[in-house]
């Protein structure tokens, strides 16, 4: 495996102020990049849904359902 040399060294000198193997901070950097990735992933597929569910609504209906009021409101007297 080739890493970046800017990467590998910041690396190094988190490992070396925790006091642990490079490897270790290696796999955790690794770690959380993959979980970053995997939700950036399903908030792609829930805007999708959301997308494909909401087609077709006009403007006004799409703001009947986030509950906005389309009608003068009067004043009570």
């Amino acid at each position: 495996m080739t890493l970046p040399a800017d990467s590998l060294l910041r690396a190094e000198h988190i490992a070396s102020a925790r006091k642990v193997k490079l490897s270790t901070v290696v796999g955790e950097a690794l770690s959380e990049g993959l979980r970053s990735h995997a939700a950036a992933e399903r908030s792609e597929e829930v805007l999708g849904a959301y997308k494909k569910a909401f087609t077709g609504f006009s403007t006004a209906e799409m703001a009947v359902l986030d509950g906005i009021l389309l009608e003068p409101v009067t004043k009570r007297g």
